[in-house]
């Protein structure tokens, strides 16, 4: 019976390769936030989605698989990497054993939400897994810049597949499995059709507020404003993942107040951190001032660098051989989330004053599609291009001395 395990086990592993190779052949099909609604909302047949998704999960995940292998051989030696490749490959050979069973069997249809629910719980821990081997990496080998920049456009990448990964399982789960979340029953999964926007910068704001009195034991005071240009007066709502915009919206409140009171520690009272939220035909825009002093500008790409992070080491947990926080990895993948439909978000810092964060959403569920990474040669070019000298000319730590010229007779 071991022996009949041991070859199955084995022949699964072989098979791995092959599978990614025939999956990374096609192209992921990205899906429009109006997509996403219509199909949860309009009598959602789960054997439609049973159908697409024993494709699309696992394109997206050989996809991104393709890419793996471009990242330094030392660092996919590095035992965390090792580990999140048998996470992926796992996954993907779990969704493959359904290429072939019938969507009109009620057991597979319930098998496979199962499978959906595994796979996701396997992959909650891929983001610190991922940033523990980095760290792994640049202690034993350091960080040269072709290494840096790869690094950075691959993770950008596998975050953003990750992400879209668990939007299209969550959608499954949450629309077939019957565990609706009973303080939202209007969601369809976790869209919001309706999502209030200002309801949830006042949540975030709420939170880090709570953080903010626990660790400095005070926290500035938050103005909000509102603009509807499309419907003036009335409040502001969009079809959004109301989880997604709040993630953003802690991180970046939690910045802004951290710097505000460290800045005015010794000042009688904290000047206030200013939010505006505007919407317009095309965009929601929501605006973020604070005056904790600014950023430099030459400092302000590493912020959103997972190589030049400055966060301290986490701390390890033995028992799962994971680290549980502390990448300083919340303003990178913050972005990765307001560009994930289509949207952006930007600092802009006057250092001496203070810092604006910008988050771009757009406003129409139509225009609010997936941007999703494709393993094509485009990409492959990526991975092989070299930094070349700069074209143009940097100053010199000692400039010459233009105005004296020492003539030797």
């Amino acid at each position: 019976m071991k022996i009949a395990r041991y070859l199955m086990r084995n022949t699964a592993l072989a098979n791995i390769p092959k599978q990614i190779e025939r999956f990374s052949k096609y192209s992921p099909s990205p899906l429009s936030m109006k997509q996403f609604l219509d199909f949860g909302s309009a009598n959602a047949c789960e054997k439609t989605s049973f159908v697409f998704l024993r494709q699309e999960l696992p394109v997206r995940l050989a996809n991104i698989m393709k890419e793996v292998d471009f990242l330094p051989d030392k660092m996919l030696c590095t035992p965390s990497l090792q580990l999140l490749q048998s996470w992926y490959a796992q996954s993907l050979m779990e969704i493959v054993e359904f290429q072939e069973k019938n969507p009109d069997d009620g057991k597979v249809l319930s098998n496979f939400t199962e499978a959906l629910v595994n796979i996701r719980n396997r992959h909650n821990n891929v983001i610190p897994t991922m940033a523990q081997g980095v760290i792994e990496y640049k202690e034993s080998f350091g960080v040269d810049p072709v290494t840096n920049q790869n690094v950075q456009y691959f993770l950008d990448r596998f975050y953003m597949s990750r992400i879209s990964i668990r939007m299209l399982i969550n959608q499954h789960t949450l629309i077939f499995e019957g565990s609706r979340n009973p303080a939202h029953p209007k969601h369809i999964g976790s869209i919001d059709p309706n999502c209030d926007v200002v309801e949830v910068v006042k949540d975030a704001c709420e939170s880090s507020k709570m953080l903010c009195d626990q660790y400095y034991l005070a926290s500035p005071e938050v103005i909000i404003k509102q603009v509807n240009a499309k419907a003036v007066g009335q409040p502001l709502h969009i079809v959004y993942v109301p989880s997604h915009l709040y993630h953003m919206l802690f991180e970046l409140f939690k910045n802004a107040m951290r710097a505000t009171v460290e800045t005015h520690e010794s000042c009688p009272s904290l000047p206030p951190i200013e939010v505006m939220v505007s919407l317009g035909d095309e965009d929601l825009t929501i605006k973020m001032l604070d005056r904790g002093g600014g950023v430099p500008l030459r400092k302000i790409d590493r912020l959103f660098s997972y190589m030049y992070s400055t966060a301290p080491r986490p701390v390890m947990d033995n028992s799962l051989n994971a680290p549980l926080a502390g990448f300083g990895y919340g303003l990178p993948i913050s972005r990765l989330y307001a560009k994930y439909f289509q949207g952006d978000l930007q600092l802009y810092s006057m250092e001496g004053y203070g810092t604006s964060a910008v988050i771009y959403l757009k406003a129409l569920s139509t225009e609010s599609v997936e941007r999703l990474p494709v393993f094509n040669k485009s990409a492959w070019r990526h991975y092989q291009t070299s930094i070349e000298a700069d074209d143009w000319c940097m100053p010199s730590k000692e400039p010459k001395k233009l105005g004296k010229y020492n003539v030797k007779v």
